[in-house]
């Protein structure tokens, strides 16, 4: 009988662009609230330059990821990508892979192996996910004995104006996985997923392109989504309390026996208070769900709320774009639920499970901005590195990840530490890879924004750029719009 094998992450590397836009500055720009905004979404975001896009950061990540943790090419059976922000519908994964073989083959070195699998996942901000669960069936299956990569990076836009706006950013995680980890393994046979079609909660699609109102004031084609925010909110606390469920319901405990075990929890994070949304709604539809009615009741009656009307909305398990369809987008068949999670994130008690699941890497977090795929690994990065600064014995400790794809999906997993993760987590430097920011005044982030001509204040040159964009389209060679790259720094 063969050995059972519980894959997972041995190290992550991370990548952004030098070009940064204060929180606080961007409020003096547009006359938004500084300590509101740095409250509810953070301290600054990254934005990419013209010759930049989600592949180039990607290769860079993958490459920073083969150094740091030296690894041999020749061992790689895997490279995914996880992103939302790809310019091509027909590659992926390749075009990362054809820019690390140019950079190893500058230095002398032999390419990724000619046996790897290059797939790309999408899927919004889940894409990761999804890679990071596939890299791991694949070293449990065919790929036991070699190695997988996945690396996750987007580039998270909106228009200037929107009320998504201060919730940008630019940035790429590549995570390296092992059938046995350095960093911890993930124990598929403990996670939740949970899926749903919600219509217009979050979505690119393409025809927007074509329509005079999209992007009408920039110069430049966007990838600027079309989304409904507090729609999209009551997606993501469903979407995540499905998955949350779905795997409580498999390890057979209850949420606060889970929330007493594990050492953190880490989701993903499009701005600081979206998570803090999902730990408060996973109390309240504990509570809900749970005979014993003293504490949702006692909640309820300070807030307001009918506490009956709470549980029949929580065990309804409503089908939210049905009723969108039905009765127009501001019906909200979760208000009495989400008002009881947002009264119990008033309270001490509240305040004091973030203080102990959710400080770990929040000074690092607070400077990504919005990662999209690679959010949640970002976050998981930084606890990690952070969990090391402060030399805690996170030997044996579970970890609860949830992950989430407006769409509508989502992702509950649970990580265990191995015994030896000091070296792995010391070598992840994402606090370096954040330093030497350029701070970009008002008028190079809105042109650079924009289209326009940036004048870019002067940086290091990126290791991987776009170097020219394809215009031949004759009937003997075409390559119209295809993107080459080029390689600087080995």
């Amino acid at each position: 009988m063969s050995e059972s094998v519980v894959p997972g992450v041995s190290g992550l590397s991370l990548v952004v662009p030098p070009y940064r836009v204060p929180l606080a500055q961007w409020c003096e720009w547009t006359g938004n609230p500084a300590k509101k905004v740095e409250a509810v979404v953070g301290r600054s975001f990254r934005v990419c330059g013209p010759r930049q896009n989600a592949y180039t950061m990607a290769a860079d990540a993958v490459l920073d990821l083969i150094d740091r943790y030296d690894v041999d090419p020749a061992d790689v059976g895997m490279l995914a990508l996880g992103t939302e922000s790809s310019t091509d519908n027909a590659a992926g994964a390749v075009i990362v892979r054809g820019m690390v073989d140019q950079a190893l083959g500058a230095r002398g070195q032999a390419p990724l192996s000619r046996c790897c699998e290059v797939p790309e996942f999408k899927h919004a901000c889940l894409g990761g996910v999804y890679g990071l669960k596939a890299a791991a069936r694949y070293l449990a299956t065919d790929g036991r004995g070699r190695r997988a990569i996945v690396v996750t990076s987007d580039i998270a836009e909106y228009e200037r104006g929107s009320t998504g706006e201060q919730t940008q950013g630019a940035g790429a995680v590549a995570m390296l996985l092992d059938t046995r980890p350095d960093l911890f393994e993930l124990d598929l046979s403990r996670a939740g997923s949970s899926s749903a079609y919600r219509g217009v909660d979050f979505r690119k699609p393409f025809a927007r392109h074509f329509i005079a109102d999209y992007a009408r004031d920039t110069q430049r084609p966007h990838d600027f989504p079309v989304f409904n925010g507090p729609y999209s909110t009551r997606c993501y606390i469903d979407a995540t309390m499905q998955a949350l469920g779905h795997m409580l319901g498999r390890t057979g405990e209850g949420y606060d026996e889970l929330l007493q075990r594990v050492a953190a929890v880490i989701c993903h994070r499009p701005y600081q208070q979206m998570p803090q949304q999902a730990l408060a709604a996973a109390q309240i539809w504990s509570w809900a769900r749970d005979e014993a009615r003293g504490e949702l009741d006692d909640l309820c009656e300070s807030a307001g709320l009918d506490p009956d009307r709470v549980r029949a909305q929580v065990t309804a398990t409503p089908d939210l774009w049905s009723v969108v369809q039905r009765e127009g987008l501001d019906a909200d068949p979760l208000a009495e639920a989400l008002g009881a999670a947002r009264a119990f994130r008033k309270s001490a008690r509240f305040a004091a499970w973030v203080e102990r699941h959710m400080s770990l890497g929040d000074e690092i977090v607070q400077d990504l901005g919005n990662l999209y795929a690679a959010s949640l690994p970002g976050w998981l990065g930084a606890a990690f590195e952070d969990a090391h600064a402060r030399e805690l014995d996170w030997a044996g400790q579970r970890l609860l990840a949830l992950g989430y794809g407006s769409g509508d999906a989502a992702e509950a997993m649970e990580l265990r530490v191995v015994g030896h993760w000091q070296p792995a987590a010391a070598k992840l430097g994402f606090r370096q890879a954040l330093a030497g920011a350029v701070d970009l005044e008002r008028h190079q982030y809105e042109a650079l924004h924009d289209g326009a001509d940036p004048q870019l204040p002067e940086v290091a040159p990126a290791r991987f750029e776009v170097a020219r964009v394809g215009e031949r389209n004759e009937p003997r060679f075409r390559d119209i719009g295809v993107e080459y790259y080029a390689c600087h720094q080995a």
